[in-house]
């Protein structure tokens, strides 16, 4: 049929994804930085958010864009960092630049909102998610306690993916968003479909101004040079459209912080707050919990055991057996949401002398962070999400020690998908979508099906009866550890 794109507009840079409207395969690549300095954390900064001129999103775009790269191409999507909130004036200027951190002021401000609001449970029921620094709706309480003269000026709240989209149609008088891009606002809620505009009034201290949602393959316009624009998403709705999840899916990642997201039929209201309820970019629902301590976990016992880098914590660990010698780490080292003990710290049980080799420590940390993600798995499991594959992304799924234990920790297949910007892929994917719907060619409540990701596959096997008994030795210390942890 043609040829779509996809980008991907991460906080550090762009990357644009030239694509096979049929087959989904990637024809070109772009990628350019974003022509500013990484942005200081807010802690190092002043206690501020993070501020970035939202024009550099666009200049590294055009960037990425540069040498033909979007030649014939007939429509794009966009995807691009979540939580970014760009407030407008009622004339659609810029009131500051783009808030896209969060540090210890802005945690303050989600503490004062779910006071506001009556508690955490509160908060799960009217929109899927409790407030937390990174946020949108906590970003507007901070802007109204620390720039009240912006907070005034502010009439339009637009996401990163929301104004990119608008600033590619020229700056339409419509502006637009999507289900998973509005889901994570903290002001519209994914169970209803609906915005909570009294939500915006409780932080911003007065009403403003927010872009229609709309369906996953509506397009959001055409520019007058005849190209045809999606919805747009943000990037976890995105990858998970690149990746091609559906029923009975799941995706650990595993950064500093680890996450657990599956595809749902339906939104998940969950009065502690470990779930969040997003909304996924086919219409279907994007449940996710999020542990604290995950790849932290093994560059701090690297560092402890003096060992170079993580492949050589791994190398080490694979020196081990499952079960460490009955070491069991359990990985709260910055405290923890899931299970939601934010003020608890790790620890280190069943020291014997024979155990205390440094091979066993090292398997001991792949096994906790794993059994922290299976925890979490377990979190959703036990609200009736069906999980029968996990695909695992970052770069530590790569590691030996990792895929040696985490199909029988978690129980079920595992996918370790080879390294691509499944976002920026998805992100075309919905363009093709959008497109073929416009052309009467595809059905709007179908995405085009598309080859999968080409990864290793790996099974249990014969070692699920050992992981269960790991997980068991794990969640032993757990409760002895932390009673009731994960009880309500």
């Amino acid at each position: 049929m043609g040829i779509v794109a996809g980008l991907d507009s991460s906080p550090d840079f762009t990357r644009i994804v030239v694509c096979d409207t049929d087959t989904g395969a990637v024809l070109r690549q772009g990628y350019a930085p974003h022509p500013v300095e990484s942005p200081e954390a807010g802690a190092a900064g002043g206690g501020r958010p993070s501020d970035i001129d939202p024009q550099a999103w666009l200049l590294s775009l055009g960037e990425a864009a540069g040498g033909g790269l979007l030649e014939g191409v007939q429509a794009i999507g966009v995807s691009a960092q979540q939580n970014a909130l760009v407030p407008l004036d009622a004339q659609g200027a810029t009131v500051r630049p783009a808030l896209v951190g969060g540090d210890k002021r802005a945690q303050v401000a989600a503490a004062d909102l779910i006071e506001a609001l009556g508690g955490r449970q509160a908060w799960a029921e009217a929109v899927g998610c409790v407030p937390q620094a990174a946020r949108p709706v906590t970003k507007l309480r901070w802007l109204a306690k620390s720039e009240p003269d912006n907070a005034r000026r502010t009439a339009m709240l637009l996401q990163a993916h929301d104004w990119l989209v608008w600033q590619l149609l020229g700056r339409p008088l419509r502006r637009t968003t999507d289900r998973g891009g509005a889901s994570g606002t903290g002001y519209w809620s994914a169970a209803t479909g609906a915005y909570r505009t009294d939500l915006i009034e409780l932080a911003l201290g007065h009403q403003a101004m927010v872009p229609e949602v709309l369906g996953p393959s509506e397009a959001a316009g055409t520019t007058p040079e005849g190209l045809l624009i999606s919805a747009g998403t943000g990037e976890t709705m995105a990858a998970a459209l690149g990746l091609g999840i559906g029923l009975g899916d799941a995706v650990v990642s595993l950064g500093a912080s680890g996450s657990v997201m599956a595809v749902h039929p339906e939104a998940l209201v969950d009065s502690t707050g470990m779930i969040t309820s997003l909304a996924d970019a086919t219409g279907m629902h994007l449940p996710v919990v999020t542990t604290l301590n995950a790849v932290r976990t093994l560059r701090g016992t690297a560092e402890l055991l003096g060992v170079p880098d993580l492949e050589a914590l791994s190398e080490l660990a694979m020196k081990s057996t499952p079960g460490s010698h009955g070491l069991v780490l359990l990985p709260y080292l910055e405290g923890e949401r899931t299970p939601n003990l934010p003020h608890t710290a790790g620890t280190l049980a069943g020291l014997r002398r024979e155990s205390m080799r440094p091979e066993h420590l090292a398997r001991a940390a792949f096994e906790g962070m794993l059994c922290g993600l299976a925890d979490a798995l377990d979190v959703l499991r036990g609200r009736g999400v069906e999980v029968r594959r996990i695909f695992l992304l970052g770069a530590a799924a790569e590691l030996p020690a990792v895929q040696a234990a985490a199909p029988a920790l978690f129980g079920v297949q595992v996918v370790v998908p080879q390294p691509a910007d499944y976002a920026a892929v998805g992100a075309a994917r919905q363009a093709a979508w959008s497109l073929g719907v416009s052309r009467g060619t595809l059905d709007p409540r179908t995405p085009p099906a598309w080859q999968g990701p080409a990864g290793q596959v790996l099974d249990p096997g014969d070692e699920l009866a050992v992981g269960q008994a790991v997980r068991q030795q794990y969640v032993s210390v757990r409760e002895q550890t932390h009673p009731r942890a994960f009880r309500s």
